[in-house]
């Protein structure tokens, strides 16, 4: 059996839309280049990475709070 994990199956979606819509692709490159894709950057960094980026993020405003 082969079973996709929810994300996969997610990302194959995702993959298979830009490979059938190209001039929304370019849209959405301009885009997301401009402001930044918040799926992108949580599905790169996965579980793992995104809790040491919020840890990161929390830190930085308790010791901004503190020092300002």
């Amino acid at each position: 059996m082969n079973k996709e994990t929810n994300e996969r199956r997610q990302e194959k979606q995702r993959q298979q839309e830009l490979k059938n819509n190209p001039v929304g692709t370019m849209s959405d490159s301009f885009q997301r280049a401009s402001r930044g894709s918040l799926v992108d950057l949580v599905t790169s960094l996965g579980w793992k990475g995104m809790g040491i980026a919020l840890l990161v993020m929390i830190l930085a405003l308790v010791v901004y709070a503190i020092i300002g």
